[in-house]
């Protein structure tokens, strides 16, 4: 399932680098809890939580069923 997740954040990345940012896989465990890192502006931003629920995670649970939640480290 990390290969897919990766797969997936490829797509996302281009979008989150046009604004200064960008995102780390830390970890996709076995019950479908991806931990993500968001890097640059993206890391600071007070919109960072809004993007990673709405936007990352949305995106990820479409293109990988398996994903059950998407939580910031």
């Amino acid at each position: 399932m990390k290969d897919k997740v990766e797969k997936a954040l490829e797509k996302i990345r281009p979008m989150l680098m046009a604004d200064g940012g960008n995102v780390e896989l830390v970890e996709v465990s076995a019950d479908g809890v991806v931990k993500l890192k968001l890097k640059g502006a993206c890391g600071c931003c007070p919109m960072s939580q809004m993007t990673l629920k709405m936007g990352i995670e949305r995106i990820l649970k479409q293109e990988v069923p398996e994903v059950k939640e998407v939580i910031s480290v």
